[in-house]
């Protein structure tokens, strides 16, 4: 089998960069701190089939038991711990590993069924609850981590049972008059699917994918019924006995993105995670079907989908899922900033999502607007779910806070998908760096998305290409390329110029320099001449504002990729809250280097305004009727701090934090 990784196992992060130093933290840190907690919750040895606990939690715990995906949190370590055993020896880590899969192996069935709850729990009711129950999914990571373990130990240990399982889900679904005409009610084995695909180049695993992917919101799947009641009724269910999701009469089927079928969604809806996975998958798919209607149909579905994400449904900081009741959509433009104001949730698994989808569309269509929000959630949305120790991690991230008890880090969760997420992107993250292909036997095109310092070597043939970035970005704004390569081999170079960059220069300078869907085409024949040069894209603090649909009169703060923040820790002389604080956006923002916020790491961009540009509204109980002239006399000026957002939560403080704060209208 082939490489499942070849586009980015090669990427090389130096310990110094801004991504070294992360990805150093979740592999000497969080991997083996994630394994302990693997091992105190039960989930480490769950795989030897032996009662626990909390299996007797009644059924209706958070909405259901948290045990029903202890299969995939251990499936994603293990994804992400052999990402990074591929450029480091971790004996530990390795030992788990080994120890894991073997487990896995014997809590197989001998038809291949591999499921932990509904062996030991529940058996005899495999697939009956396919909407709630997270089978598919937890199949789906597991897949997904077989793929890892193949690429890492170049052995079939794991990806051989994984095999047998997929074979009989191959047997158990599709449309055949024996087969189940369903699909999962959380999207997740699609893409699986679709990347072992990619391996196996087994026709069957692609036909799986597209079956599950062209069936969902069929309204008409069992004898003219949805799947969904179908199933509720065969399990002895009475109608109106749906989980309170969503306030709508189809609530359980938009919850699953199954209200109608992908290419009729004419917008985003439901659960945040499961829209993304689901809309991955479908790209996925998009880039491995050459042609045809279908794929024109599903790409047209994925361009109206994500335009209404972007443009109507995402916060500043990339985070998605304003509605903590259903973890997901609102409607659009309903983008509170904190709990206090009716939503927020922004589960750090959903800006994951947002940042897979993003790569996939990168691989339909090179287009900056993908890269850009992919960039956008990865220092932001995504960053933010991890300590800086490596330890805490954040299911929700508002933009917005009042107190330390919405504010501070938790060390796991009783549903802790979030943090073995954060820990496989970050394994992963060569592959949002930059795509490669071979367009001919001695050309290769290389399509770099992110800035960052890194190195990826291409194999050409008998040959190979190395392609290095030198630069401290995001601190920087300047890269240095060197490209390496054999006589016989031509290189062409796409270069991102981000959307929020209103200026760049190339040096040496490239006569007749072409930006397209905004990304610069450096030709081979340059590159041969300058095999070493720079891209210097300015960065300097600016103001950015929701859309006035969201009725928020407030400004943020960014500089190039990051969002900023304020927090109490650095502003003592807000005493309340931010919401008392008016931005005067005339202002002349000043960047600053702190080492007081870590110990260890500079913090790069720090805002800080010029005393007396910030206007303080103390409140009172009857300010709320002086006239805005008397108001403003009273004021008092103060300078306010800014830190990146993904540094919040990482000190002492009362918890206050905030990403916009109120302008004075008028």
């Amino acid at each position: 089998m082939e490489n499942p990784q070849s586009s980015y196992t090669h990427t090389a992060f130096p310990s110094a960069s801004f991504w070294g130093r992360r990805r150093d933290v979740v592999r000497t840190v969080t991997l083996p701190f994630q394994l302990d907690m693997l091992k105190k919750t039960g989930r480490y040895d769950a795989f030897k089939l032996k009662w626990h606990p909390s299996y007797s939690d009644p059924p209706n715990v958070w909405p259901v038991p948290n045990h029903l995906f202890w299969d995939s949190d251990v499936a994603k370590w293990i994804e992400g711990a052999c990402y990074f055993l591929r450029e480091h020896e971790e004996p530990d880590i390795r030992a788990a590993i080994h120890e894991l899969v073997e487990m896995i192996r014997g809590a197989q069935q001998e038809d291949g069924y591999l499921n932990i709850h509904f062996t030991v729990v529940e058996p005899g009711k495999r697939f009956s609850n396919l909407r709630d129950k997270h089978e598919l999914y937890n199949a789906g990571h597991l897949i997904e981590a077989a793929l890892a373990h193949h690429a890492c130990f170049r052995t079939d240990g794991l990806l051989e049972p994984i095999l047998k399982y997929v074979d009989l889900l191959i047997r158990t679904f599709g449309s055949g008059s024996e087969q189940k005409h369903g699909y999962p009610g959380h999207p997740e084995i699609e893409l699986a699917l679709l990347r072992l695909y990619r391996v196996t180049q087994d026709e069957r695993h692609l036909q799986l994918a597209e079956y599950f992917l062209s069936e969902r919101g069929n309204p008409k799947g069992v004898d003219g019924q949805h799947f969904y009641a179908a199933e509720k009724e065969a399990r002895g269910e009475r109608e109106g006995e749906w989980p309170v999701y969503y306030p709508r009469d189809d609530a359980p089927y938009r919850y699953s993105q199954a209200h109608l079928p992908i290419t009729e969604q004419p917008t985003v809806e439901g659960h945040a995670v499961r829209a993304m996975y689901l809309l991955t998958a479908v790209a996925d798919l998009c880039a491995l079907v050459p042609t045809g209607e279908a794929k024109t149909t599903y790409v047209d579905s994925l361009h109206r989908l994500w335009s209404n994400m972007v443009g109507k449904k995402m916060y500043l900081t990339g985070g998605i899922g304003a509605i903590a009741r259903w973890e997901g959509f609102g409607i659009n433009y309903f983008l509170p900033q904190s709990t206090d104001e009716g939503g927020c949730y922004a589960e750090t698994c959903a800006a994951i999502g947002v940042v897979l989808l993003a790569e996939r569309l990168l691989q339909i269509e090179l287009d900056a607007k993908f890269a850009d929000v992919m960039e956008l959630c990865l220092y932001n949305a995504v960053l933010t779910g991890m300590s800086h120790d490596g330890k805490a991690f954040t299911y929700t991230n508002q933009l917005a806070s009042s107190d330390l008890e919405l504010s501070e880090r938790k060390d796991w969760f009783q549903c802790a998908c979030c943090p073995p997420n954060v820990s496989r992107l970050f394994g992963y993250l060569g592959g949002f760096v930059w795509t490669h292909k071979t367009v001919e036997p001695n050309q290769v095109e290389l399509d770099i998305h992110l800035y960052t310092a890194a190195s990826i070597t291409v194999p050409v043939g008998d040959s190979k290409v190395t392609v290095r970035q030198e630069t401290d970005w995001p601190s920087s704004g300047k890269v240095t390329f060197s490209v390496e390569m054999p006589s016989e081999v031509e290189v062409a170079l796409r270069l991102r110029i981000p959307g929020w960059a209103t200026e760049w220069t190339l040096e040496p300078e490239l006569a007749d320099p072409v930006v397209e869907h905004g990304y610069l085409t450096v030709p081979p024949p340059w590159v041969r001449s300058h095999p070493r040069f720079s891209l210097e894209i300015p960065m300097a603090a600016r103001l950015v504002a929701p859309h006035p649909y969201t009725n928020q009169a407030v400004a943020a703060v960014a500089r190039g990729p990051i969002v900023y923040c304020v927090e109490d820790a650095d502003n003592t002389w807000v005493t309340d809250h931010f919401k008392s604080v008016i931005f005067d956006t005339s202002v002349s923002l000043q960047e600053v280097k702190r080492t007081d916020i870590f110990a260890d790491e500079t913090i790069i961009g720090v805002c800080a305004v010029d005393a007396a540009s910030f206007l303080h509204v103390p409140e009172s109980s009857d300010a709320w009727y002086g006239t805005p002239s008397d108001s403003l006399q009273a004021n008092k000026k103060e300078s306010l701090n800014f830190i990146p957002y993904y540094a919040r939560a990482n000190r002492g403080g009362k918890g206050m934090m905030r990403v916009g704060i109120r302008v004075q209208l008028g």
